[in-house]
């Protein structure tokens, strides 16, 4: 029952990335897609990042710098996937600030939860937390409208349901370590299986 996570030139490379982003948004231009964006990416994420497939994340609109993160500490070992960690080892800080802001600047396609619509648990859960279990409200880091806060917490809206899931359940078993103070870990590690699932449901269909 549901009881209502440098070396001058890298720095150039990264601003020069920035202005391309900038600039084509100012003349309502697409981003070029980095040639990886095809070759390794699209199989799984998209080409637009929109994934068809819910296991794996829609990476569309989300933060740059969030985005940046998770590459580079893939890379590093600090966040460890099968397909992503030896994927991360082959890029560069330019690959991955190029693909940080080529994903950054797509459209986000926006999904639709199955049961867990206005009134629902997974509305309660993240609106206002769980109480009985000190959970914190969800919106109160990822925002109203699960825009997220750009580099300290991610977009979620629309986001599949099963991949929330899955990553909620990696925070609550620790395996997946990379939030920062633990905060995602302390959070999960008080939700139920039933709980993740509201919310991931409500999250997938929130716009």
């Amino acid at each position: 029952m549901n009881k209502y996570s440098i070396g001058f030139r890298s720095l150039g490379m990264l601003s020069g990335c920035l202005w391309v982003v900038a600039a084509a948004q100012a003349a309502d231009q697409p981003v070029q897609s980095p040639k990886l964006v095809t070759q390794v990416c699209a199989a799984c994420h998209g080409v637009d990042g929109n994934s068809a497939v819910a296991m794996y994340p829609k990476l569309a609109g989300q933060h740059q710098a969030y985005l940046n993160k998770q590459l580079t500490e893939f890379k590093a070992g600090q966040r460890k996937n099968p397909v992503m960690s030896p994927i991360a080892a082959t890029l560069s800080k330019e690959d991955m600030a190029q693909l940080s802001a080529y994903f950054n600047a797509q459209t986000p396609k926006l999904g639709t939860a199955k049961s867990n619509g206005p009134d629902s648990a997974g509305e309660k859960i993240y609106r206002a937390g769980i109480a009985d279990f000190n959970v914190p409200a969800c919106a109160s880091c990822h925002g109203p409208t699960g825009a997220g806060i750009p580099v300290q917490f991610p977009r979620l809206a629309g986001q599949h349901a099963d991949y929330t899931v899955a990553q909620l359940k990696l925070f609550r078993s620790g395996e997946r370590a990379n939030d920062p103070a633990g905060m995602m870990r302390a959070v999960a590690a008080k939700m139920s299986d039933q709980d993740m699932a509201a919310v991931a449901d409500y999250i997938q269909g929130l716009r």
